[in-house]
């Protein structure tokens, strides 16, 4: 069996469904007060990397170019209850216009139509975005099934 950590873990059926799913990604990064900040965000999964569309005068920008290491989870309600975890360091870059994988994010959640409604005012307008790209260098898996957290494995003898 993989072990948590190892990118490897990508491959598993498990990550697959979540990086393939509806479900929100939750960025954890350091704001400008040294203090933790955690959003939920769209997302695209390239199939080697985890792309954030976010406007370019975004203040999670901001603080990611001072810190660039941050956290990301992937979960599901369950039960039972599944978990990815990803941590690394993001790279950074604005663009101008709509990034392609904000379409394709949008296009995952809603599907064509409704993206195509939902990013036409924001094209139109002329919006700038940034993306926000994290190629996981750890990577955990929790199904509560065959991977379930070490404590809990620990109590259970």
């Amino acid at each position: 069996m993989t072990e948590q950590g190892d990118p490897e873990l990508l491959n598993d059926p498990v990550a697959q469904r979540l990086l393939n799913s509806t479900e929100l990604a939750r960025l954890a990064y350091i704001g400008p007060d040294g203090l933790p900040r955690l959003i939920p965000m769209l997302f695209h999964w390239t199939g080697t990397e985890i792309v954030l569309p976010t406007f370019a005068n975004s203040a999670k920008l901001r603080s990611l170019r001072r810190n660039p290491a941050v956290a990301i989870t992937i979960d599901s309600v369950g039960p039972p209850p599944e978990v990815l975890q990803l941590r690394g360091h993001a790279e950074i870059s604005v663009e101008p216009g709509l990034v392609d994988e904000y379409r394709l994010a949008h296009q995952r959640y809603y599907g064509a139509e409704q993206a195509e409604r939902n990013i036409a005012p924001l094209r139109e307008a002329g919006a700038s975005m940034g993306r926000i790209v994290l190629r996981p260098s750890w990577v955990g898996l929790i199904d509560f099934q065959t991977r379930i957290p070490r404590p809990m494995a620990e109590a259970l003898g």
